[in-house]
């Protein structure tokens, strides 16, 4: 297993949410790889089908690519050639040797393979090889340059000019579940171990970090994607989704922490912008010949902190932790409903509604990066029907009030509050950080509530339910309402509702769709 262990991080990423799909493939090689649709009808009829080295791969996600189901076989040794059946989602991957396809499904007869976090099932084909059409350049391209990276020498410059046609340098990088902050500096750092790279861009859409990173060559970037993609920078978290960006060159106008052209370090910094601190790239150096060693989950010298569920990073640690939220509905908005909705992404410590402006707040979190989380993910959305923004505050700590002073109830202390999601170091909370989304996952749902229950509760919270899904124990369920604005106002609602003989009621947003 030794030789296999670097990917086997990578193939075992089904989220929680899908944990009750994980069962190891048994009943793998009872199905015919003639099958008409992937379904499981027709079983049986291969079992004892004879070891192959073609391998037949079911149930892949539509949008899987060729090279996501070659690099399940690359562990196990040479492969081939691939035929991707699109509209059956299925594919037949040929492995150089018999033996090394052998290795493959006794590998995953006990680890069940993910392509895209959907599980797949993998058995022995009828066909001893796949005839498939050579003139297929791009399959041909990405075959070779995948053999040329795995012999471990620099490529050939045919095959460098076949993977030209094939791929881009360029990458695009989204982080899924950021819980810690992630840096260019760290980008740059993960991805230079696979050749140099020349620029980066780092920017936030959809309430999401992305990144273009630009390599000197097509076969490098071909190379960390392979690698790279769904794997996690910091345990549990951070995990990576790379695809081929359209754009082949990318145009850098300034360095700084935003934004990097490597060839060209004269470039000037842009207004108002820091330039890097090198304090915060000093916090990942230390000890970095590997990518999930070096950034587990931060710096050594943070590691003590992050064990404590405070994480602050060198150069950040004097930042504020506190948010200034504006444009809020002074009508509706309470301190209560502020710290249910930013106790989503981290610990809640004081609110303040603004006593001459009660259409801002300030939230202080329990440390820069919590911040810097509720920030990303929350800035832009609409409560209570106003599009919100939230900013980080000059602010250092929320005042409360003095002794004896009533502010009407518009500053509140909840340091000591029993909600506090992410207190116990490694929860599973941490794992499961998702942007607002208009499916919400439930649990601690008592025994005796039944679909019906849940559906009335969550339409009187004034939205409309458009599906649900109770999970097999019962005890936890996907309910998806019809906007993201209605599943955050049920969020605020309803997280912590008392269900009965004391069962509160849990609800995060959700990364699935029913």
């Amino acid at each position: 297993m030794d030789g296999i262990s670097d990917v086997a991080v990578g193939v075992k990423r089904g989220s929680d949410e899908l944990s009750m799909y994980n069962s190891p493939n048994s009943g793998m090689s009872s199905i015919s790889d003639g099958a008409s649709n992937g379904s499981d009808s027709k079983k049986l009829r291969v079992e004892e089908a004879p070891p192959s080295r073609v391998l037949h791969i079911r149930k892949l996600p539509n949008e899987a690519s060729e090279t996501e189901v070659i690099a399940l076989g690359l562990p196990f040794g040479k492969v081939t050639n691939i035929l991707t059946l699109k509209g059956k989602n299925q594919a037949f991957l040929e492995m150089g040797t018999e033996e090394a396809a052998i290795t493959m499904v006794n590998y995953y007869t006990t680890v069940t393979p993910h392509v895209r976090n959907v599980p797949v099932f993998i058995q022995y084909s009828n066909h001893k090889e796949l005839k498939t059409d050579a003139g297929n350049q791009r399959t041909q391209a990405v075959l070779q340059a995948v053999s040329a990276v795995q012999s471990g020498g620099s490529p050939s410059s045919d095959v460098q000019e076949a993977l030209a046609a094939a791929s881009s340098p360029v990458l695009r990088i989204i982080i899924d579940n950021m819980f810690y902050p992630v840096t260019l500096d760290v980008l740059q750092q993960i991805f230079s171990k696979f050749g140099t790279v020349m620029k980066i861009i780092t920017f936030t859409k959809n309430n999401q970090f992305q990144a273009l990173l630009q390599f000197s060559d097509p076969v490098n970037a071909q190379q960390a994607k392979l690698a790279l993609d769904g794997q996690n920078i910091y345990n549990s978290c951070c995990t990576l989704r790379i695809d081929f960006s359209k754009l082949v060159n990318l145009n850098v106008k300034y360095n700084n922490d935003k934004s990097r052209d490597y060839t060209r370090p004269e470039l000037p910094a842009g207004d108002g912008q820091p330039s890097i601190d090198p304090s915060v790239a000093a916090a990942f150096s230390k000890d970095s010949n590997s990518l999930l060693g070096a950034l587990n989950p931060l710096s050594a010298a943070a590691a003590a902190a992050a064990a404590a569920g405070r994480v602050a990073l060198a150069g950040q640690a004097g930042s504020s932790g506190v948010l200034l939220v504006s444009n809020l509905n002074e009508e509706m908005v309470t301190p209560q409903s502020l710290f249910t909705l930013f106790g989503v992404y981290g610990d809640v410590q004081r609110v303040k509604i603004l006593y001459n402006k009660k259409d801002s707040a300030l939230i202080q979190m329990s440390d820069t990066n919590q911040a810097q989380l509720a920030m990303s993910h929350l800035n832009g959305q609409k409560m209570y029907g106003k599009i919100i923004r939230v900013t980080l505050s000059k602010h250092q700590t929320v005042a409360l009030p003095r002794d004896g002073l009533d502010d009407q109830g518009l500053t509140k202390d909840y340091a000591n509050s029993p909600l506090h999601r992410f207190k116990k170091p490694g929860s599973k909370n941490f794992q499961n950080i998702f942007p607002p989304s208009a499916t919400l996952h439930l649990s601690n749902i008592p025994q005796d509530v039944t679909e019906d229950d849940l559906r009335l509760l969550f339409s009187n919270a004034g939205g409309t339910v458009k599906a649900f899904k109770f999970f097999q124990d019962r005890k936890m369920a996907l309910i998806q309402m019809s906007t993201v604005e209605e599943a955050i106002q049920a969020l605020i609602d309803l997280h912590n509702y008392n269900m009965g003989g004391n069962q509160h009621l849990r609800v995060s947003f959700s990364k699935s769709t029913i």
